[in-house]
């Protein structure tokens, strides 16, 4: 885990992606460094110390899941992002709230089993080198201890590392799960998920068939060093590791909760609206949610809400859940110079991943300041016009700037060619969408 870095090397690992909204950086990055701090306190007051959850007020676009996103990614903890509007209170036909929880149950036992294989990738490869060897040279009963065939093993094995047998066909044994092959029929009540899970137990109940295939040497490599990795790992260890995880540093992100909040100018009925938030409220609060891996608590699970609440008011969630999210931070809409540093700062700027795009057909991009500060100015603009959907107005704009220029790749624009991006030519391909309102609306 990556707990031990401090508020400010957090807030600038998020500076490298994510551009403004410092207040909501700052709470993230105290939210995160507690965790750290709450296991270097005593034991006994250790769980009673929960996360101070945090709401995010914002228009589409800002940054809120993104931010979100990242901070996982820096703490290499399970993520889960959830649309508050997808749940409906239990009783509804659809999925009920418990379901995120047993997604980040999912998302950390990914984590660890991936952790788990990298620790034992060496022996795994070598055991699937003797497997692969096997292939090519059956041992026989004679040969066992024979020099020669000691010899020619030595041979094959060097040509193996060396990469010279790649297009060999060998024989191997292929096991079949039989957990896709078993039909269940739906029952009323539970959702789709818990069907999933129904169907998988079933089906590793049932004994797995061996099936002999031929295969290149380098898709029998790959099959065999999954095989070999998911036996060399201890998966009850795996599960166990996963729920302390998760429990102890999973993030759970619940986007659009400003689409369950009631609001009194909205008319017409409510469907399980206010239900859902009641349902939400015991899994924030902390309960103990059955997973197919065990029961997973929730008290220490850090949940980050988030919503444009264009027509409802944070006031207007159950006051219950209110008190669950004591962080409010509200993210400022995007400016004119927020879209030219979006555009340039990042490490993963929208002007970074086209120049890697045209760079994919030996073609040469290059933006000027000036084109940049016209890309920014026309998105910005697009924004106050019509409806703000912040940084992502950046994305459509750029699509109509250079599609033609992908399209044209690499029969017109052969490799070895240059392409400038100035104003002037910004101004060309845009303009006329700028002016006609109508029209942008469609396209952009």
């Amino acid at each position: 885990m990556n707990n031990a870095l401090t508020p400010a090397q957090i807030v600038q690992e998020l500076n490298k992606y994510i551009i403004g909204q410092e207040e909501a950086k700052r709470h993230v990055a105290i939210a995160l460094r507690n965790r750290w701090r709450r296991m270097q306190v005593p034991e006994g007051i250790r769980e009673d110390i929960v996360p101070n959850n945090i709401l995010m007020i914002g228009a589409t676009g800002v940054g809120k899941t993104e931010i979100a996103r990242r901070l996982a990614k820096l703490a290499e903890a399970p993520f889960v992002k959830v649309e508050a509007s997808k749940f409906t209170e239990v009783g509804y036909v659809g999925r009920d709230v418990e379901g995120m929880v047993r997604d980040l149950a999912e998302q950390a036992i990914s984590l660890v089993k991936l952790r788990k294989k990298e620790a034992v990738k060496e022996k795994a490869e070598e055991q699937v080198e003797d497997l692969l060897l096997d292939g090519l040279l059956p041992a026989q009963q004679h040969s066992i201890n024979d020099p020669v065939y000691e010899q020619t093993r030595s041979h094959f094995r060097k040509k193996l590392k060396d990469g010279e047998l790649e297009d060999r066909k060998i024989e191997i044994n292929v096991s079949q799960n039989m957990a896709g092959q078993v039909g269940v029929m739906g029952v009323p009540g539970i959702d789709e998920n818990a069907m999933a899970n129904l169907q998988e137990m079933i089906g590793n109940m049932m004994p797995k068939r061996q099936k002999k295939r031929k295969l290149p040497i380098s898709e029998a490599r790959k099959y065999l060093m999954e095989e070999e990795l998911n036996r060399l790992i201890d998966m009850d260890e795996v599960k166990e590791e996963a729920l302390v995880l998760a429990a102890q540093h999973g993030i759970i992100f619940i986007d659009e909760i400003d689409k369950i909040a009631k609001s009194a100018d909205r008319g017409g009925a409510d469907v399980s609206r206010e239900g859902v938030q009641r349902d939400l409220l015991p899994i924030v609060e902390g309960s103990a949610v059955q997973t197919k891996y065990g029961v997973l608590p929730t008290e220490h699970i850090l949940f980050i809400a988030a919503g444009a609440f264009h027509v409802s008011k944070p006031s207007d969630l159950i006051p219950e859940l209110q008190g669950r999210f004591p962080i409010r931070v509200e993210l400022n809409a995007l400016s004119k110079a927020d879209f030219v540093r979006i555009l340039k700062e990042p490490r993963n700027a929208l002007t970074a991943q086209y120049i890697s795009l045209f760079e994919a057909e030996k073609v040469s991009l290059k933006f000027e300041d000036e084109a940049i500060d016209t890309i920014a100015e026309i998105a910005w603009r697009l924004n106050a016009d019509q409806e703000n959907i912040g940084a992502r107005r950046l994305q459509t704009v750029m699509s109509k700037l250079l599609n033609d220029f992908l399209f044209d790749m690499p029969e017109r624009l052969v490799p070895g060619s240059t392409i400038q991006i100035t104003s002037a030519l910004v101004n060309e391909r845009l303009q006329s969408i700028v002016q006609n309102p109508d029209l942008s609306r469609f396209i952009l």
